[in-house]
This record gives structure tokens, C-alpha cells and sequence, in this order.
């Protein structure tokens, strides 16, 4: 991903999640801090999906729409922050290429685990990928529920 891609990925997420607006500026700090898991796809020469992940610690996902302002030292897990394809290009196994090189992100971090916040949309799609829900606490129950009342924290081993 280049930062020249941020617009791309604003209007995508803004179309493809309209319940979980998120601003430019929370992808732009995401692909400073954490390039290497931030990636663009081009279906035909068009804009067509992305990745926005990174180095995480915790069990206590990123509130929606909210700067990081650095990323955890140490990290422990691998944070997919995002991941989306266009209707267009669904499935064609561009979601499993972005979750391998995510995978693929975390080892060369020596991270074994991948983490994300699935919404109530995505759940089945997450569970097909072998993510299964974390055990929770309070505090990680009230930023879940500013996604939406079914919003779950998930992880998966790092294949």
C-alpha cells in the first residue's frame, strides 16, 4: 500500500462498512507504523480491496476510528486491523492471500498468533478461517460493543 492508496481505502471501507466509519487518518498512521501489513489490491488495473494490519498486544482490541499514536513493545500478537475486497473481486481467494501475507507479516515479527475484532457481518467468514473467540474482559466487552452488540475479539495460531 502507498499513501497515495489511502483515498482508495477510505471510500472502499466507507461503502463496504458504512455501520464502522473510520477516518483517513487511522489508515495513514496504520501504514506509517506498520508497512509491511499494509497492502493494496488492483483488480483491472482498479482499486479493488485491502489490508491494514500490525503488530498488537493484548487482548484489548483498538477502539474504533482511534489513533494508535505507536504500536506495543513488545508486541505479541499480529492485529488484522481490516480486511476487505470489493464485491467485484470476491471469491477469487484474494481475502486468503491477504490473510497469508498477514500470517507471512507476523512471522517475520516472531509473532504466533493472529488477532482481529470480526464484526456481526463477519463472523462466519472469520470462522471459516479458523479464528475462534478469546476469552474477554469487561473492559474489552465495552469496546466490542461500540462495534455492535455481536462484535467478538478472535484469534487463530499462526499457520
Amino acid at each position: 500500500m502507498a499513501p497515495d492508496d489511502l483515498g482508495h481505502v477510505t471510500a472502499l471501507a466507507a461503502s463496504v462498512h458504512p455501520d464502522y466509519p473510520e477516518d483517513t487518518d487511522i489508515f495513514a498512521e496504520r501504514l506509517r507504523l506498520a508497512p509491511d501489513g499494509c497492502l493494496s489490491l488492483l483488480l483491472d488495473g482498479q482499486f479493488g480491496g485491502y489490508l491494514i494490519s500490525h503488530p498488537w498486544r493484548g487482548l484489548l482490541s483498538p477502539p474504533l476510528n482511534t489513533l494508535l499514536g505507536s504500536l506495543p513493545a513488545p508486541a505479541e500478537r499480529w492485529y488484522i486491523h481490516d480486511l476487505v475486497v470489493a464485491p467485484q473481486g470476491r471469491g477469487r481467494g484474494y481475502a486468503q492471500m491477504a490473510i497469508d501475507r498477514a500470517e507471512q507479516a507476523a512471522r517475520m515479527a516472531g509473532l504466533g498468533i493472529l488477532t482481529l475484532t470480526s464484526t456481526r457481518h463477519a463472523l462466519q467468514f472469520w470462522a471459516r478461517q479458523g479464528f475462534t473467540p478469546e476469552a474477554i474482559s469487561a473492559e474489552e466487552q465495552a469496546i466490542l460493543a461500540s462495534y455492535d452488540p455481536q462484535a467478538c475479539l478472535l484469534s487463530r495460531p499462526v499457520g
